[in-house]
Parts: structure tokens; sequence; C-alpha cells
């Protein structure tokens, strides 16, 4: 089997690389930033009518989102010209409230507009003023409660940098995504709550990691495991053990190369209890590996 470049740096140590293998095998992304020319007015449809017109920005380009995921903080970047060829290809783009619901504008029917400029993916609705979703928009746009943009997109070119630390968004496709007022911005790579650790535990599933991370447990136990390492191997042992019976094989080894409990077992023991679970944890000699399965066990 060919190892991709990612693969081969996380087995030759790079920790950070693994953030890029789970953000490879995470199927749809969406970033969040605060209003960015905003505007809403009522305009005359042409018809003896009037509609609502929308007109903001959906992502801005060459400005770094802050995101956080296990291994920590980290920047992602949409570069200038990442719209182009999905823009160029009509996609179909939905305009919605948090990203669900009843869609408001299409860009099929001509009622979104999408286009990119020297700011970002520029946004433009026409909306129907008699619906309750648009008033309940408009009202928050207004009183201040709706305040952010997000938009739900599928990356198909992308850079990282030498150090896991920065993700340049190089190419986007956007077809049956959409584009979203939302009430405040979410990093999708991050949360405690369950469906959020279902989908992170799917996205692990996808990914490589469980099996490189056995690879790399297999390399290393002859040499011993420095503390870094072993933090790392960690956090991915807590991650496999959220996910389905087709990476449970990676438990009992990475279990056994930390010179820790197998999360099944300990929770099989303990009734599968949060406070069992942090019982047997607290007599634990390794405390990073407790804490973070205390945060990660929480609802």
């Amino acid at each position: 089997m060919t190892l991709s470049q990612h693969e081969q740096r996380f087995l030759d140590g790079v920790d950070r690389a693994a953030r890029a293998l789970y953000l490879d095998a995470v199927k749809i992304h969406s970033l969040d930033m605060p209003f960015q020319g905003v505007e809403i007015r009522e305009k005359a449809d042409g018809t003896g009518g009037t509609r609502l017109l929308f007109t903001g920005y959906a992502s801005v380009t060459e400005r770094a989102y802050q995101m956080q995921d296990w291994l920590g903080p980290f920047q992602e970047v949409v570069r200038a010209g990442a719209f182009k060829k999905t823009l160029s290809e009509s996609p179909d783009v939905a305009f919605l409230l948090n990203h669900g619901g009843p869609t408001m504008a299409r860009t099929k029917p001509g009622t979104l507009r999408l286009s990119e400029d020297d700011t970002g993916l520029h946004t433009e609705a026409a909306l129907d003023p008699a619906r309750p979703d648009v008033q309940i928009v408009r009202s928050g746009i207004e009183g201040g409660e709706l305040d952010e943009m997000s938009f739900a997109f599928w990356v198909t070119r992308q850079q990282w940098s030498p150090d896991y630390e920065q993700r340049d968004i190089l190419e986007v496709a956007i077809d049956h995504g959409d584009v979203s007022i939302v009430n405040y911005g979410a990093n999708p790579y991050t949360g405690g709550t369950v469906d959020l650790r279902a989908r992170q535990a799917a996205n692990l599933a996808r990914s490589d990691l469980p099996a490189l991370a056995m690879e790399r447990a297999r390399q290393l136990r002859a040499d011993g495991i420095s503390p870094e390492v072993a933090k790392t191997l960690a956090q991915v042992l807590q991650l496999v053990s959220a996910a389905d019976g087709a990476v449970d094989v990676a438990q009992p080894l990475l279990a056994e190369v930390l010179g820790v409990p197998n999360p099944d077992e300990v929770l099989d023991a303990a009734g599968e209890t949060l406070e069992a679970a942090e019982q047997e944890q607290e007599s634990s000699a390794d405390a990073e590996l407790y804490e973070f399965r205390r945060r990660f066990l929480a609802l």
C-alpha cells in the first residue's frame, strides 16, 4: 500500500499530521464568520410586489479562521479564487437559517446569487417577506440576535503548513451545500454533544488513523514512548473508543503500549457510567489520559 504524505509523516513521528488525516475524512465542512457587509432591505420585485433583499459575505478570503481540535488551536485560510471553479459550474446552493429548515432562497430558481470578489463569497438572496421564517431572520438581524454567516462546502484542493498549524483551502465545491445565517459561530471540529461525538467517531472510522496509530505503536514498542507521543496516541485511543467495531481492534494494542486500561474494559467493568470511569482513572498514573477521557465522555 502506498502511503500518502500525511500518513507517512504521522508514522515518522509528526503527531499533528493526524489533524490532516482526520479532516480528510470529514465529508462536509463549514466555516462561520461575523457579518461582513450585511444589509437587508425591501426592494420592488418588478411585479408590483416587494422582496426582502439580503446581501453579505458567506466567506471572506485571505483571512484566517481560528479553529480547534483535540490537538489544540490551528488556522484555516480560504484562499482567493477558491470559489472560481465551483461557481463556474452553476452549483445548486440553498440559503438557510443555521444550516437547516426550509429553503428561503436557492440558486436554481435564481432567488440566490453567489459570486466571488476581492472580499470573498458574496451572497445576494431575494426573500419572500410574507414567510414566517424570513420574518424571523429579518427580526433577528435587525435585533442583533443573528450576526454571523456560514457556508457548507467540500474541500477539493488544500495545502498544509509543514507544522500542520495552518490549512490553506485552495479550492472548494459548494454544489448541494448552503450559505446560512447563524446565531453564533460553531467550530465543527470541537464540542461536547452526543451527536458531535458520533460524527467524530464516524470521521475517524473513515480515516486511516486507527491503523496508522497501531503501526506506529508497533514501531515504538521496543524503544519506549516519549511523553509527547504517548499523549497523542492516548488521544487517538479515546477517539477510537467512540467508534464502532470496525476500529475496535486498535484499542487493545494502543492501551497495552500506553500502559493504561482499554477504555471499553474500563467502561464495561464500571457499568458504563461516567462516575465509575472517573473513579477508575483517578488511580491511573496517566493524568493526561484521564483528563481527556473525562472531557470526552462529558455530555
